[in-house]
């Protein structure tokens, strides 16, 4: 799971990296607003924790812009004003939930866990036709034969199980799986791609990952009608 801090408060951007990382998690942080927008409309991240007050644009106008182009992804904001109307307004604007600093680093995780369950974060297995994927040893399974993975080939995969069979751009999955900063190219991707279909085969998956010219990859199997 990867997760994105806007911060401006260098110490307290890195300490939250660091308990984030702790914890298993892949954080990124970024301490400007405008620039953390990008970041966050990349759809590289699982969570956003963001500070109301930043250099740039600040988080109310941050959260508000990033709802109004449909961005779903949770977002847990940080402010040391504790005030009703402050917490009215960040809610408002489309955070999920309010932590006012300074915070425990219990209360932070029991925060970010619950956001992340909030989005189906606590399955542990993925189903696509006869297929399954499991998360936790990163293995692919189908009927009594399974394949673990690489990291590589898991995160590929499990967006593509996680999509149920819509597409996704080479664009998306590059930026989910690599990263935002990444030099990797989607040539990347065709080939993870390349991997996972010889490893569906040879475990007698009845999966198929479809290449649609310009609009990407996505599942198909002929128990789900595909």
């Amino acid at each position: 799971m990867k997760i994105l801090v806007i911060e401006d408060e260098l110490l307290l951007s890195e300490s939250v990296k660091s308990i984030l990382t702790e914890h298993g998690f892949e954080a990124d942080t970024v301490s400007d607003g405008a620039e953390g927008l990008i970041y966050a409309k990349s759809g590289a991240y699982d969570l956003l924790i963001l500070d109301v007050m930043l250099p740039g644009m600040n988080g109310i106008a941050l959260a508000r812009q990033l709802r109004k182009e449909r961005c779903g992804m949770p977002i847990l904001m940080l402010t040391a004003r504790s005030e009703l109307l402050d917490r009215v307004e960040g809610l408002n604007a489309g955070a999920d939930y309010y932590l006012t600093k300074p915070f425990d680093e219990r209360e932070l995780m029991a925060c970010v866990n619950a956001l992340l369950r909030r989005q189906g974060a606590e399955v542990n297995q993925l189903s696509f036709g006869n297929t399954s994927l499991d998360l936790d040893s990163g293995t692919l399974l189908c009927g009594e034969r399974e394949l673990r993975l690489s990291a590589r080939e898991f995160d590929v995969m499990r967006l593509l199980m996680q999509a149920k069979g819509k597409n996704l751009r080479k664009e998306q999955i590059l930026s989910r799986v690599w990263g935002f900063d990444s030099e990797a190219t989607e040539n990347h991707v065709e080939v993870y791609v390349g991997f996972l279909r010889k490893k569906l085969k040879s475990i007698g998956s009845d999966l198929s990952i479809v290449s649609v010219r310009r609009l990407g990859y996505h599942l198909e199997s002929p128990s789900e009608g595909g």
